[in-house]
């Protein structure tokens, strides 16, 4: 275990119950929404391979634009 999450540790024992159950909640979330997204990559390398490509291929004849990061909201479709 690393110093940091042994930290964390050491910090949620000091909360209330309800709230170490709360944040316990949240990570076993979090780790099995990791690990779904793990199996659906695995299970599908084929079509992530032929996304990429495809994704590829629109960048090199520019039918992409760049992404400007103050405005989120896409300008055009």
């Amino acid at each position: 275990m690393t110093e940091l999450l042994e930290y964390a540790i050491s910090r949620l024992k000091t909360l209330p119950a309800d709230e170490q159950d709360a944040i316990a909640a949240m990570i076993l979330e979090e780790l099995e929404d990791e690990r779904r997204w793990d199996e659906a990559f695995a299970s599908s390398p084929d079509l992530l391979a032929k996304l990429a490509s495809e994704a590829m291929a629109e960048y090199r004849t520019g039918k992409t634009q760049e992404l400007d990061p103050n405005n989120r909201l896409l300008s055009q479709f």
